[in-house]
């Protein structure tokens, strides 16, 4: 058939009737390839979502077919002649049209004054508005991913509809009116899931970092069912080892949203954290101080990348992208046996970047293999002359090596699994332990048969598991989970009572608080009352467990209080990208009052906007533990420690017309530590 020849065909799956599958992001749509094109585009169409997942490259090309269907029917069509409003020479860009004559020129035609800002007549308007707005990203040294962000279309529809002659807000109005305004809707937002708290109750996320100068910053987020939200940033360099100096800022934070709201507090191993979590027991005695469960998987992963071989493994893996990455020619011949593929993947650490990387090596084996044996690659002197080119295929013909990414990838992935689910944004408090349990059970079966390899992980595990993860919360979650404690498999329920009795005391301290609260156990473990109703039973695995126990936990009220507050909190602190350039802004000595007071409520919009974008696109498809863009300064790329200025650009080549350039090192290599944020 004719409609088969469409070059748009190798980006979509033809499947039974006129439904197409997209390559990028799976999504079926109906009505063929036309619809596909305008998925593929990103432009605003009735009734096409767009693709989120496509390569910037390939929605570029889409977008000129369509631009060019189009010129083409115009064409065809006896239309009015259009009006042409004639502008004299040497007047200012579409983008500034609404700026006065006299306005000052831009840096644009500064550095290059031979570039006319009109468009030149064989640009259509939406070629003259791709270049315009490309222009506005250049000038201001925008990072490119702002073109992802779902409020960028947003703008550029709000503005369409104003028509000709839109004046924009000019930079006080955004500074004053506007930051006040969105900072007060923002922090309705708040005020409308501080309700929730009375039921459900919140956790206080105390995330730390320190930058290049040793200044300890540390983030407090709050975070219930509805969603997770920014509350400050602080920097803590002058008390960070002092216990009393912490103790009285986390007493500030905890007043700000309630002790009697706040159910834990979760800290990362950078506190003093025997002290901070000593004071917080004593003196808010229901509050409980939990680790970060993301943090102590990741010191796990951590410890399995430092086992010998499985070291030796992912060296070897880094010798054959940092051959391939550092090659223009290279990297677009593998692209072409890899379909557009990328052998690295940027998790949100440096283990997490190594386990997922070894991944994705092994899913393209064979294609490596392929490739390296091609004529493409065996004639081309510019490969096979390098002195890496006879290491790498020695390392891709080893079946030693394969094996060893094989098993590596086999003891990572359950405790990867176990990230992606603690570390994307939701209630997973009840599901830590039977995770981890598990993660572990994996471990015994890949190694039934070489106990020596089987010891040396779960001793890894275990050790992490006793300094950094176990907490009584988490036993007592895990056993007032349905699907636990209803599921016959599980072994370990009686190991729980002794930490569930621990936290009943701690969230019921009074005797006549808990007085029924044995019999309300044994009605809830005997399946009697509204637990044994039908649909409480299906519901078991289906719905949240804070949700179940909301539902249908109304034969044990005083127990139903206690495990709807327990159930509905997270259990890890990597829920969201850090910007931590943003924040050492905020805390530069350099910066006035007022600087660092717009900054904050900058900072303040900015990350809740995030956040809440981040619940409104969550999707099956995401991965929370791994970024879109390829960090092209990690040690799967980089080949020295002290690269040349320019030695960045020369590995991208014809790559740089695409997608391959990760935004985040692009800003690393134009925009200076001095660069400031939003010009303030």
């Amino acid at each position: 058939m004719v409609r088969e020849k469409d070059i748009c065909w190798e980006y979509a799956e033809k499947l039974d009737g006129n439904k197409v599958r997209c390559r990028f992001c799976q999504r079926v749509l109906n009505g063929g390839i036309s619809r596909l094109k305008h998925h593929l585009s990103r432009l605003p169409s009735k009734g096409v979502n767009p693709c989120t997942k496509v390569r910037d490259d390939v929605t570029d090309r889409v977008r000129a077919i369509i631009a060019q269907k189009e010129e083409i029917r115009e064409s065809s069509c006896v239309t009015k002649p259009k009006l042409v409003e004639t502008k004299p020479p040497g007047n200012i860009s579409m983008v500034k049209a609404s700026m006065p004559l006299e306005s000052v020129v831009s840096p644009i035609q500064k550095v290059f004054p031979t570039i006319t800002p009109m468009a030149p007549p064989s640009l259509n308007n939406q070629e003259n508005a791709e270049k315009n707005i490309a222009l506005f990203f250049f000038e201001n040294k925008l990072d490119f991913s702002v073109a992802r962000s779902s409020s960028y279309q947003l703008m550029i529809d709000a503005v369409a509809k104003c028509g000709p002659g839109f004046a924009g807000p000019s930079a006080e109005i955004l500074k004053t009116m506007w930051l006040e305004r969105i900072k007060s809707e923002v922090s309705l937002q708040l005020k409308d899931v501080e309700k929730e708290w009375t039921t459900t109750g919140c956790t206080i996320i105390a995330d730390t970092w320190t930058d290049n100068k040793s200044r300890a910053l540390i983030n407090f987020l709050v975070s219930s069912p509805s969603r997770t939200f920014f509350h400050k940033s602080v920097d803590a360099s002058s008390y960070f080892k002092n216990t009393k100096c912490l103790a009285d800022l986390f007493d500030s934070v905890i007043q700000d949203f309630g002790p009697e709201n706040v159910v834990q507090i979760i800290m990362d191993s950078s506190f003093n954290y025997t002290g901070i979590a000593s004071h917080i027991v004593q003196n808010y005695r229901t509050i409980f101080v939990s680790p970060c469960a993301s943090q102590c998987l990741n010191l796990i992963l951590e410890e399995i990348s430092k086992v010998d071989w499985v070291n030796s493994c992912i060296i070897q893996a880094q010798t054959i992208t940092k051959f391939i990455y550092n090659n223009a020619s290279m990297l677009d011949l593998m692209k072409q046996y890899t379909g557009a593929q990328e052998l690295i993947k940027t998790g949100i650490t440096k283990s997490i970047s190594n386990f997922l990387s070894l991944q994705s090596l092994l899913k393209q084996r064979s294609r490596l293999k392929v490739m390296f044996n091609s004529p493409e690659y065996s004639t081309n002197s510019s490969y096979t002359n390098k002195p890496q080119s006879i290491t790498c295929i020695a390392i891709v013909e080893d079946n030693d090596f394969w094996r060893a990414v094989e098993e590596s990838v086999a003891i990572s992935e359950p405790f990867l699994k176990v990230l992606r689910e603690v570390s994307a944004g939701k209630p997973a408090v009840g599901s830590i332990y039977e995770l981890m349990t598990r993660a572990k059970e994996s471990i015994r079966t890949y190694y039934i048969m070489d106990e020596n390899k089987c010891k040396t992980f779960l001793d890894i595990v275990d050790r992490k598991w006793r300094e950094q993860l176990h907490s009584p919360l988490h036993a007592a979650a895990a056993f007032l989970n349905p699907s636990i404690q209803y599921n016959p498999e599980m072994k370990f329920i009686s190991a729980m009572k002794e930490d569930l009795y621990k936290v009943l005391e701690i969230l019921l301290p009074m005797p006549d608080m808990r007085r029924d609260i044995t019999n309300q156990i044994c009605t809830f473990t005997k399946v009697r009352g509204m637990f044994a109703c039908n649909l409480a039973k299906e519901a078991r695995d289906t719905v949240p467990p804070g949700l179940w126990w909301e539902q249908y936990g109304d034969s044990a009220p005083v127990l139903q209080r206690v495990a709807i507050r327990i159930l509905s909190q997270v259990c890890s602190s990597f829920t969201f990208e850090r910007h931590w350039n943003t924040f050492q802004q905020i805390h530069s000595e350099k910066r006035n009052k007022i600087d660092k007071e717009t900054l904050n409520d900058l900072v303040y919009i900015n990350y809740n906007l995030k956040l809440a974008r981040q619940m409104r696109t969550k999707s099956l498809e995401a991965d929370p533990i791994q970024f879109d863009d390829i960090d092209m300064t990690s040690e799967w790329v980089e080949e020295s420690d002290n690269p040349s200025p320019t030695q960045w650009l020369d590995r991208f080549g014809t790559a740089l017309e695409g997608s391959d350039l990760n935004t985040r090192q692009f800003n690393a290599a134009i925009y200076g530590a001095s660069d400031h944020i939003f010009n303030l």
